[in-house]
């Protein structure tokens, strides 16, 4: 895909140029943010998509925007686009294993480049990617929006502080209520050639958060994982005679509590069921069909090259949504769960919107009473994390970041790696080495952690 020359920048005002590839929901927080928040800095001149009434589509939220309607080119003519609108910066939000395609394409023709996570699904696109970035010197970031929310940025200030002196291991564990989790058994996400299955589609924000929160970088990976609950034996199990080939026109929709009506929702009706049409994507496939191949449990055991191990766990069909975390240290220990509320992708409900008391901080030193902080707080999706990182995106003087929230294709590998090992590790029975998938991976720009060779004061008994 590389073209013969890095194209010229066309930016001779203090805006920078922006394309979008791929205009599914997700491409719309990019888009506002351009559009409306930050328009002083940026300006959208291109959108591209497999689909065409897609593209139409978001060239209309432009008009909403009140900003000038970008250009619109199809998939196929990505580099005609790069020629002819000459982006700075070129945002990446198209299916997961399709991402290499476009980031190595736009740093070859000389543009920076924005990824939603993953940064990709396996390892040899991984390798692809840093190589390219290496050779052209571009800027590649991955939107960690996780980082950004305020409790998690509060665990990460009392982990720098070395509230609990040195973290020896961690217990994660991620609920998916039936809501959200059956979303992905719905969508393109369901095979893992599309997405690398939730060991990496989902969990890369996971592992990413331990990746940080620790300033560490992962070793080696041991899983397990099981399809138990999306099956066609769950459904026949819940009285119902499918699977059958999706929502709009299954038999059962009334009988089935999976049931999703994209006509109700006039953000998955306008993006999805009016424009199937173009390229057969159906929306609302039923998430007991037998194609699928991704896991719906999985566990890991992840270890550091700072001597921190990690039990983690994601369950994708719980009464609740949210998770559980604890930091087990030479001085301590940090509790920390968030309640989540409901989500489907597309639609009007928000993720990652806190229920009422549903964020909870606790120290417990290693002798003496534990005690409760306030969570930091903030408004907006992902508990206010996709307003801070967009902040941090597109203004053009990016305010000091103690912690080190802004990721690079470094960080984009190093949590995707630990759920391409853990893929591996499923198929082998064995425990995986992240070097083994890519050498020397180059490590991230951690935020100052506390020294581990400090000694750490004995507690007295009874202290």
């Amino acid at each position: 895909m590389s073209l013969t020359s890095p194209l010229p920048s066309a930016s001779l005002s203090p805006r920078r140029r922006y394309a979008i590839v791929g205009v599914g929901s997700r491409h719309e927080l990019y888009q506002d943010g351009i559009e409306k928040t930050h328009a002083d800095s940026a300006e959208l001149v291109a959108l591209c998509d497999l689909n065409p009434g897609r593209i139409e589509l978001a060239r209309r939220r432009s008009v909403r925007n009140g900003a000038p309607v970008p250009s619109g080119y199809l998939a196929n003519d990505f580099q005609r686009m790069l020629r002819e609108q000459r982006p700075d910066v070129v945002i990446v939000t198209t299916s997961d294993s399709t991402h290499h395609e476009f980031l190595i394409g736009a740093m070859e023709a000389g543009c920076d480049v924005v990824t939603e996570k993953p940064m990709t699904t396996d390892a040899e696109k991984c390798r692809q990617i840093l190589d390219v970035r290496r050779r052209t010197g571009r800027d590649c970031r991955v939107t960690f929006n996780y980082r950004y929310s305020p409790p998690r940025s509060q665990v990460k200030e009392l982990l720098m502080s070395g509230e609990i002196g040195d973290v020896l291991s961690v217990d994660f564990h991620w609920l998916l209520n039936t809501h959200h989790g059956a979303d992905y058994f719905r969508r393109w996400h369901a095979q893992k050639k599309n997405s690398g299955g939730l060991f990496v589609h989902k969990s890369t924000h996971h592992f990413d958060l331990v990746n940080w929160w620790l300033g560490a970088s992962p070793v080696a990976v041991l899983a397990s994982g099981k399809r138990e609950f999306y099956t066609p034996e769950m459904a026949r199990r819940m009285g119902l005679s499918g699977p059958h080939e999706r929502c709009l026109t299954c038999p059962e929709r009334d009988r089935c509590g999976f049931h999703l009506d994209l006509a109700a929702s006039p953000g998955l009706k306008s993006l999805y069921l009016d424009n199937e049409v173009h390229d057969g994507y159906l929306r609302d496939r039923c998430v007991f069909r037998s194609e699928i191949d991704i896991e719906d449990t999985i566990n890991a055991l992840v270890t550091y090259d700072s001597g921190a191990t990690l039990s983690y766990s994601l369950n994708t069909f719980n009464a609740w949504e949210g998770y559980t975390i604890a930091f087990n240290g030479t001085k301590g220990r940090i509790e920390h769960s968030l309640v989540e509320s409901v989500y489907v992708n597309g639609t009007e409900t928000i993720q990652g919107g806190v229920a009422e008391n549903g964020v909870r901080i606790r120290v417990i030193p290693l002798r003496g009473a534990g005690y409760d902080l306030e969570p930091w707080r903030a408004e907006g999706d992902h508990g206010g994390g996709d307003r801070l990182m967009l902040d941090d995106i597109f203004r053009r003087d990016p305010l000091p970041d103690k912690y080190r929230r802004a990721a690079d294709e470094r960080a984009g590998a190093g949590s995707i790696l630990v759920g391409v090992a853990a893929n591996r590790s499923l198929q082998t029975g064995a425990k995986v080495l992240i070097s083994d998938l890519v050498p020397d991976l180059p490590r991230p720009d951690f935020a100052p952690m506390p020294d581990r060779r400090t000694a750490v004061p004995m507690p007295r008994r009874g202290a």
